[in-house]
């Protein structure tokens, strides 16, 4: 296993760190570029968008964590002024949707999702260096979401608000997804970050917090027919049942039992423990020979969404590099290591640094989807390797 520890090492910092630190880094602006697309060739006037900002902060504070590199806390602190100076709102609080590649205001709704990835950069930036002032603005922003984001009377998150926090009629992540008013995905990474919070801030608050959140994945969010989450809601938890995402649910299968196992409790850990086997051998329905994991299936005409996208491998590997840790079952070893392999030999770009976005079904390189950008940030990837240098398995 110390061979595969330092592949990841050396994947992380000579072919994912290194593109973001010599590639996105904005000197004229501030900050990091908006977006390189697929061909590496950067858009210095495209927009910046919170979720890759606040991804960006994790990544590298992470990155500072685990490696003590001096400039990993650089391009940490680098990213930590630049949400600090030009997302969070001082007025209402939150955080914006994106802002011009100057650092203005662009798109100012309230996506609970991205307030999340703010909370999961700051919070690990505390928890990186001690730094007061990050683990403040994470804690303000836990209290923003719980304010205006928590629905007391139905149970559950809001997807999305107006800047000042009000009703808005199109509430979706992207263009791809439903119109839902409460989503799996949200909820999942609200917990990630609630999780994270709570290993440098231990209090009652958010302990209850993250407890009614695993609450909603067990009750309301798994498919006990199916084992898969379910994605998308209206207020009443009502929803069409109708997609399973294979790499969402096996990144929830390893969050969930992350969560469990930081909060320390042992009934719920034994309860999670049960659930996140059967979520991860739900998933295992998209693993394909080659080693890899395909996206999604449609069940309204049995349609599969066959692109091996970069982050799905990722969470596929951290996934089962859990379930061998902790179950020790060598066949999830074996998955990992497998995925790995696709992963080194289609999606890492070894010539130019960074992943591509996926291999699409006919087996080319998809390179009409960014190499960095509003969704393409060095999040799953470097965590990937992160938690497989810092585990014990």
């Amino acid at each position: 296993m110390e061979n595969l520890k330092e592949t990841m090492k050396d994947v992380l910092e000579n072919n994912i760190l290194k593109y973001w630190i010599d590639k996105v880094k904005d000197e004229e602006n501030g900050g990091f570029y908006g977006r390189v697309d697929g061909n590496d060739q950067v858009h210095p006037e495209a927009e910046k968008g919170a979720v890759m900002n606040a991804r960006i902060l994790w990544a590298f504070s992470a990155a500072y964590r685990v490696l003590k590199k001096p400039e990993y806390l650089e391009a940490a602190t680098r990213a930590k002024e630049y949400v600090r100076d030009h997302f969070l709102d001082k007025e209402y609080g939150g955080i914006y949707w994106s802002v011009d590649y100057k650092g203005n205001p662009l798109d100012t709704k309230k996506q609970t999702y991205a307030i999340g990835f703010a909370i999961y950069g700051f919070s690990e930036y505390a928890r990186a260096t001690g730094d007061q002032e990050a683990l403040d603005i994470a804690i303000s922003l836990y209290h923003d979401i719980e304010k205006h984001a928590f629905d007391a009377k139905n149970n559950g998150y809001i997807e999305a608000l107006t800047r000042e926090w009000n009703p808005i009629a199109d509430m979706r992540l992207s263009d791809k997804d439903e119109n839902g008013s409460r989503t799996m995905n949200t909820h999942l990474h609200i917990i990630e970050p609630y999780t994270n919070l709570y290993r440098v801030w231990k209090t009652p608050e958010l302990e209850k917090s993250i407890r009614n959140l695993l609450d909603i994945f067990t009750d309301k969010l798994l498919n006990k027919e199916t084992y898969h989450l379910d994605l998308f809601f209206n207020d009443e938890w009502e929803g069409k049942r109708n997609i399973e995402s294979y790499g969402h649910d096996i990144e929830a299968s390893w969050l969930l039992h992350e969560t469990a196992l930081v909060l320390g409790d042992k009934e719920v850990l034994h309860k999670i423990e049960r659930l996140i086997r059967r979520i991860a051998e739900a998933a295992d329905e998209g693993l394909r020979p080659d080693g890899s994991m395909v996206y999604e299936h449609w069940k309204d005409g049995d349609k599969f969404d066959l692109q091996r996208q970069w982050w799905v491998q990722c969470e596929n590997i951290i996934g089962h590099i859990d379930l061998y840790q902790y179950f020790r079952t060598e066949e999830n070893l074996l998955v990992a290591i497998q995925c790995w392999n696709y992963v080194a030999k289609h999606l890492l770009d070894a010539k130019n640094g960074e992943w591509h976005w996926a291999i699409l079904e006919d087996g080319s390189v998809n390179k009409e989807d960014d190499k960095a950008g509003f969704w393409k940030c060095p999040y799953h990837n470097s965590r990937m390797c992160l938690e497989l240098i810092e585990r014990d398995y």
